[in-house]
């Protein structure tokens, strides 16, 4: 095997960038663009060892380039071609996912070799479609689809969507027994040497890189693991970091591990929508926003471009669906999705449907008589659109992503409610609180919530500070910048303000319905039965794990009777509110 190194780049004289090339396999080669001094990567990591893009030559009696590199490689890349690959006689370009990082060149190919066919997941090739300027020659591929270059090279292709990108694939050479994996089983790692020689030293930069890309879709992780289960893989070719070859079990068996820790803990749901049609996509983004303040992990999934195998896998591990109502016209491929889901969906699953507002969406209602008659549990009622999103539309969608989240979570919080032995929560629970309601207004949009870690942080300004959790719908009302009222509710006045906003409110109600009200100078509402009200501006947010401590100051306020007392809470213990 043989080694070579070129020469930096000029332009990249501040950041060293360099390419390394070794043949890793019969007429197999890497080209690894290293990226020695980069110190973010996105803004999941901090990164203290640079990174890697690493992309891959093999040579049959036709030739396949997988992956390219990061544009910054641009020029270094177009001058590590003639040392080993002839463009003009290239045939396919296999991409393994559409990430700029190993994309970012794929236009720059087409230009130099417009002969070439990409090789893709459905949904890749469209990504393309709309990211490279120049029409190209493309074939789709799915689980178990299989391209011959010769020579013994037949590549077989994995379909491993949301690792971490919709439109992942990996992509196995019989012959070589080379796994080639893109962002799977990679680390951010940059050094001289090509394989896995420092394991030890490597080990927490591959736990940190699992932890920040995959852990998320671990469910995703197992399956795709399920589909290679069997095979000889004897080099994993991954597409950041070195290459794994001497301890592959190792790593094959940490990534197992990590991933049914973490989908044995883990609630998850699927909300599936049709890319480009109506408003589905904004809409999903909502709902999952709300899911996700829960603590529940959430998968977004294009009806129309989906491989139904990980469909039916995505179904059967969920613990929530939401679905968004496809367009009528486009029943070849979605109406086989939703056949799909149904086919795969079980009892006890949450489920939610929303319509996309599109003009022909498939009607939302005999899907839900089919999905309730089958035993699925509807956590919240039907979104149905008749106009453009509005905010209190987009309000509507978190709200009951919340809800559906909060549902997947009850068994949790009642064993949470249920500990009560501890000297510790007890001696916490003596924390007491004053009482008040909390209402915001913006726009069209107001909601409320009642409140009880309250507390006075500063006198110059003055401020107040609040403990809001993190699956409250109001939460994402609460940013900086935004204004509130706080009602101070009094202590012989508070219970039929208590029972009123305590209850559960179905997505989008309004809060206020019964209750007097009047408007403050910031808009919120006052609530006429409140011992006193303060105005207030946020100008901080602190995260505190399921809490975000809100720090605002205080504009304006008034006590409407001076001589009564402040309502105040007691808990016995400190585990629940």
């Amino acid at each position: 095997m043989t080694t070579s190194s070129l020469p930096i780049n000029p332009v990249s004289a501040q950041k060293r960038c360099t390419i390394q090339s070794q043949e890793i396999g019969a007429e197999t080669i890497t080209l690894r663009c290293l990226d020695w001094d980069r110190d973010r990567f996105n803004i999941e990591f901090g990164l203290d060892n640079g990174t890697t893009y690493n992309s891959f030559v093999i040579k049959g009696k036709k030739t396949a380039l997988i992956d390219t590199s990061h544009i910054k490689f641009q020029d270094l890349y177009r001058d590590a071609f003639p040392h080993h690959l002839d463009l003009t006689t290239l045939d396919y370009l296999i991409v393994s996912h559409t990430e700029p990082d190993h994309s970012g060149l794929v236009e720059e190919v087409l230009e130099l070799a417009p002969q070439v066919t990409v090789v893709g997941a459905k949904v890749a090739i469209q990504f393309l479609e709309n990211m490279v300027h120049r029409p190209f020659k493309s074939q789709t591929v799915k689980q178990g689809d299989c391209l011959d270059l010769g020579d013994g090279h037949e590549l077989t292709f994995v379909s491993a969507p949301n690792l971490h990108w919709p439109d992942t694939i990996l992509t196995y050479d019989r012959k070589t027994h080379i796994l080639f994996t893109c962002d799977v089983f990679g680390m951010h790692y940059c050094n001289d040497l090509t394989y896995d020689d420092e394991a030890d030293l490597l080990t927490p930069h591959f736990q940190y890189y699992y932890d920040c890309l995959m852990r998320p879709n671990a469910r995703s992780v197992l399956s795709a693991l399920k589909r290679i289960d069997g095979w000889d893989v004897q080099t994993i070719a991954t597409g950041h970091g070195p290459l794994l070859k001497h301890h592959i079990e190792d790593w094959i068996s940490l990534y197992r591990e990590w991933s049914e820790q973490q989908a044995k803990v883990s609630q998850w749901v699927v909300v599936f929508y049709e890319e480009g049609y109506g408003h589905g996509n904004s809409l999903a983004q909502r709902i999952a926003q709300g899911i996700k303040k829960t603590g529940v992990d959430v998968e977004r999934v294009d009806l129309a471009s989906t491989d139904l195998h990980g469909l039916r896998e995505l179904v059967q591990m969920a613990t929530g669906l939401v679905i968004g109502m496809p367009a009528q016209s486009n029943r070849t491929t979605t109406a086989t999705a939703l056949s799909t889901i149904l086919a795969t969906a079980h009892a006890k699953q949450a489920i939610g449907l929303f319509e996309s507002g599109g003009g022909e969406d498939e009607p939302i209602y005999p899907l839900r008589n089919t999905l309730q008659g089958m035993g699925l549990v509807e956590a919240f009622p039907p979104i149905l659109v008749k106009q453009p999103p509005d905010s209190p539309l987009v309000q509507l969608c978190e709200e009951a992503g919340a809800d559906l989240g909060q549902w997947l979570m009850r068994d949790r919080t009642i064993k949470q409610i249920k500990a009560l032995d501890t000297d510790l929560e007890r001696a916490l629970g003596r924390l007491s609180g004053g009482l008040y309601i909390l209402t915001v207004q913006q726009g069209e949009v107001s909601s409320a919530m009642l409140a009880s870690w309250v507390t006075q942080a500063s006198m110059e300004p003055l401020g107040v500070a609040i403990a809001v959790a993190k699956d409250r719908a109001i939460e994402s009302l609460l940013q900086v910048g935004d204004r509130f009222v706080l009602n101070i509710l009094e202590e012989d006045n508070v219970q039929h303000l208590m029972r009123h906003f305590l209850k559960r409110f179905p997505p989008g109600a309004d809060r206020f319905t019964g209750i007097k009200v009047y408007p403050a100078k910031n808009g919120a509402q006052i609530l006429a039965d409140a011992l006193a009200y303060l105005e207030c501006q946020i100008t901080h947010r602190m995260e505190v794990h399921d809490h975000w401590i809100i720090y605002s100051t205080v504009e304006a306020g008034r006590v409407s009777k001076l001589e009564a007392l402040t309502a105040v809470h007691r808990r016995k213990v400190g585990n629940h509110y």
